[in-house]
Protein backbone atom coordinates (compact mmCIF):
# COMPACT_ATOMS: atom_id res chain seq x y z
CA UNK A 1 0.00 0.00 0.00
CA UNK A 2 1.87 3.31 -0.93
CA UNK A 3 0.70 6.99 -1.91
CA UNK A 4 0.47 6.82 -6.11
CA UNK A 5 0.77 10.43 -6.76
CA UNK A 6 1.61 14.25 -5.26
CA UNK A 7 3.89 15.36 -2.86
CA UNK A 8 4.14 12.15 -1.18
CA UNK A 9 4.57 9.76 -3.71
CA UNK A 10 5.88 6.53 -3.30
CA UNK A 11 5.86 6.55 0.10
CA UNK A 12 4.43 3.22 1.91
CA UNK A 13 1.92 3.28 4.30
CA UNK A 14 1.77 1.30 7.32
CA UNK A 15 -1.24 -1.42 7.81
CA UNK A 16 -3.92 -1.40 10.54
CA UNK A 17 -2.53 -4.30 12.94
CA UNK A 18 -4.86 -7.17 12.39
CA UNK A 19 -7.97 -7.98 9.81
CA UNK A 20 -10.42 -5.15 11.14
CA UNK A 21 -9.96 -2.92 8.21
CA UNK A 22 -10.17 -3.52 4.57
CA UNK A 23 -7.79 -0.91 2.67
CA UNK A 24 -8.50 0.14 -0.56
CA UNK A 25 -6.21 -1.58 -3.32
CA UNK A 26 -4.09 0.42 -5.15
CA UNK A 27 -6.09 -0.24 -8.69
CA UNK A 28 -9.28 1.42 -7.24
CA UNK A 29 -7.64 4.12 -5.30
CA UNK A 30 -5.27 4.92 -8.79
CA UNK A 31 -8.59 5.27 -10.64
CA UNK A 32 -11.02 6.79 -7.94
CA UNK A 33 -8.27 10.08 -8.17
CA UNK A 34 -8.55 9.36 -12.01
CA UNK A 35 -11.90 10.11 -12.11
CA UNK A 36 -11.42 13.07 -9.53
CA UNK A 37 -8.94 14.70 -11.26
CA UNK A 38 -8.04 18.03 -10.24
CA UNK A 39 -11.33 18.85 -8.99
CA UNK A 40 -9.68 17.13 -5.78
CA UNK A 41 -6.84 19.90 -5.20
CA UNK A 42 -8.03 22.42 -2.14
CA UNK A 43 -10.91 20.11 -1.24
CA UNK A 44 -12.39 19.80 2.13
CA UNK A 45 -12.79 15.70 2.36
CA UNK A 46 -14.54 13.59 4.95
CA UNK A 47 -12.51 10.09 5.57
CA UNK A 48 -15.36 8.03 7.35
CA UNK A 49 -13.60 4.72 9.15
CA UNK A 50 -10.62 6.15 7.79
CA UNK A 51 -8.75 2.69 8.49
CA UNK A 52 -5.33 3.54 7.32
CA UNK A 53 -6.12 6.71 5.97
CA UNK A 54 -5.35 5.41 2.69
CA UNK A 55 -7.97 7.47 0.53
CA UNK A 56 -7.38 10.82 3.07
CA UNK A 57 -3.85 10.77 2.50
CA UNK A 58 -3.63 10.40 -1.61
CA UNK A 59 -6.08 13.56 -1.19
CA UNK A 60 -3.47 15.53 0.40
CA UNK A 61 -0.82 14.69 -1.31
CA UNK A 62 -2.95 15.67 -4.21
CA UNK A 63 -3.01 18.97 -2.91
CA UNK A 64 -6.65 18.52 -1.25
CA UNK A 65 -6.93 21.47 1.33
CA UNK A 66 -8.29 19.51 4.67
CA UNK A 67 -9.43 16.03 5.36
CA UNK A 68 -11.04 14.92 8.84
CA UNK A 69 -10.68 11.26 9.56
CA UNK A 70 -12.54 9.71 11.43
CA UNK A 71 -12.12 5.89 13.21
CA UNK A 72 -13.43 4.44 16.42
CA UNK A 73 -10.80 1.75 16.65
CA UNK A 74 -7.68 3.05 18.48
CA UNK A 75 -5.32 1.32 16.55
CA UNK A 76 -6.86 2.33 13.00
CA UNK A 77 -6.21 5.94 14.55
CA UNK A 78 -2.61 5.54 15.70
CA UNK A 79 -2.11 4.07 12.14
CA UNK A 80 -3.57 7.09 10.44
CA UNK A 81 -1.61 9.40 12.26
CA UNK A 82 1.32 7.68 11.87
CA UNK A 83 0.98 7.79 7.98
CA UNK A 84 0.53 11.31 7.86
CA UNK A 85 3.36 12.40 9.75
CA UNK A 86 5.16 9.47 7.64
CA UNK A 87 3.97 11.59 4.85
CA UNK A 88 4.43 15.35 6.08
CA UNK A 89 0.68 15.81 5.64
CA UNK A 90 -0.26 15.72 9.26
CA UNK A 91 -0.68 19.93 9.88
CA UNK A 92 -3.73 19.54 6.96
CA UNK A 93 -5.54 17.01 8.38
CA UNK A 94 -7.30 16.34 11.91
CA UNK A 95 -8.15 12.52 13.33
CA UNK A 96 -11.19 11.91 15.71
CA UNK A 97 -11.62 8.25 16.96
CA UNK A 98 -15.01 8.50 17.66
CA UNK A 99 -17.99 6.91 15.86
CA UNK A 100 -18.62 7.71 12.36
CA UNK A 101 -22.41 7.94 12.75
CA UNK A 102 -22.32 9.99 15.68
CA UNK A 103 -19.97 12.21 14.06
CA UNK A 104 -22.50 12.23 11.10
CA UNK A 105 -25.23 13.44 13.06
CA UNK A 106 -23.49 15.70 15.18
CA UNK A 107 -21.21 17.26 12.84
CA UNK A 108 -21.60 21.52 12.57
CA UNK A 109 -18.46 22.85 10.78
CA UNK A 110 -17.95 23.26 7.42
CA UNK A 111 -19.14 21.43 4.78
CA UNK A 112 -17.02 18.99 2.70
CA UNK A 113 -16.37 18.62 -0.79
CA UNK A 114 -15.92 14.88 -0.40
CA UNK A 115 -17.15 12.49 1.56
CA UNK A 116 -15.39 9.12 1.61
CA UNK A 117 -17.32 6.20 2.90
CA UNK A 118 -15.40 2.87 3.53
CA UNK A 119 -17.11 0.62 6.67
CA UNK A 120 -16.28 -2.77 7.66
CA UNK A 121 -18.42 -4.70 4.80
CA UNK A 122 -21.49 -7.28 4.98
CA UNK A 123 -22.45 -5.34 7.94
CA UNK A 124 -25.11 -2.67 6.06
CA UNK A 125 -22.74 0.05 7.68
CA UNK A 126 -22.05 1.61 4.21
CA UNK A 127 -26.12 2.26 3.71
CA UNK A 128 -26.43 3.75 7.15
CA UNK A 129 -23.95 6.23 6.68
CA UNK A 130 -25.06 7.08 3.26
CA UNK A 131 -28.57 7.37 4.40
CA UNK A 132 -27.04 9.85 7.28
CA UNK A 133 -25.11 12.10 4.95
CA UNK A 134 -28.14 11.95 2.59
CA UNK A 135 -30.34 13.56 5.76
CA UNK A 136 -27.84 16.58 6.21
CA UNK A 137 -27.58 18.29 2.86
CA UNK A 138 -25.41 21.23 4.26
CA UNK A 139 -22.52 18.36 5.12
CA UNK A 140 -21.49 18.94 1.39
CA UNK A 141 -20.66 22.05 -0.05
CA UNK A 142 -22.58 23.12 -3.49
CA UNK A 143 -20.67 20.68 -5.54
CA UNK A 144 -20.30 18.38 -2.56
CA UNK A 145 -20.27 14.27 -3.35
CA UNK A 146 -20.31 11.36 -1.25
CA UNK A 147 -18.13 8.40 -2.28
CA UNK A 148 -19.05 4.54 -1.12
CA UNK A 149 -16.58 1.72 -1.16
CA UNK A 150 -18.21 -1.69 -0.96
CA UNK A 151 -18.08 -5.16 -2.08
CA UNK A 152 -19.99 -5.25 -5.08
CA UNK A 153 -21.96 -8.15 -3.11
CA UNK A 154 -23.44 -5.63 -1.05
CA UNK A 155 -24.88 -3.36 -3.33
CA UNK A 156 -28.50 -2.92 -2.91
CA UNK A 157 -30.58 0.13 -3.84
CA UNK A 158 -30.85 2.80 -1.24
CA UNK A 159 -33.94 4.76 -0.24
CA UNK A 160 -32.55 8.72 -1.05
CA UNK A 161 -34.19 12.09 -0.48
CA UNK A 162 -30.90 14.59 -1.48
CA UNK A 163 -28.59 12.21 -3.00
CA UNK A 164 -28.51 10.64 -6.25
CA UNK A 165 -25.92 8.05 -7.54
CA UNK A 166 -24.16 9.14 -10.86
CA UNK A 167 -21.58 6.95 -11.79
CA UNK A 168 -20.30 3.52 -10.00
CA UNK A 169 -17.20 1.65 -11.20
CA UNK A 170 -15.75 -2.10 -10.43
CA UNK A 171 -12.64 -2.77 -9.66
CA UNK A 172 -12.28 -6.88 -8.89
CA UNK A 173 -14.13 -6.95 -5.19
CA UNK A 174 -14.33 -3.05 -4.74
CA UNK A 175 -17.45 -1.54 -5.80
CA UNK A 176 -17.32 3.01 -5.71
CA UNK A 177 -20.56 4.51 -6.25
CA UNK A 178 -20.56 8.19 -6.54
CA UNK A 179 -23.58 10.18 -5.46
CA UNK A 180 -24.25 14.20 -5.85
CA UNK A 181 -26.59 16.30 -4.92
CA UNK A 182 -30.49 15.70 -5.99
CA UNK A 183 -30.62 19.18 -8.68
CA UNK A 184 -33.79 17.94 -10.22
CA UNK A 185 -36.98 18.87 -8.84
CA UNK A 186 -39.75 17.17 -7.68
CA UNK A 187 -43.16 16.72 -9.47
Amino acid sequence: MRVIAGSARGFKLRAVPGDSTRPITDRAKESLFSILGDWVVDARVLDLFGGTGAVGIEALSREAGFVQFIDRNRQAVETIRANLAHCNLAEYAQVLQGDSFAFLESYRGDPFDIVFIAPPQYKELWTHALLLVDSRPEMLGEDGIAIVQIDPKEDRPVPLQNLVEYDRRRYGSVLLLFYEQNTVPEE
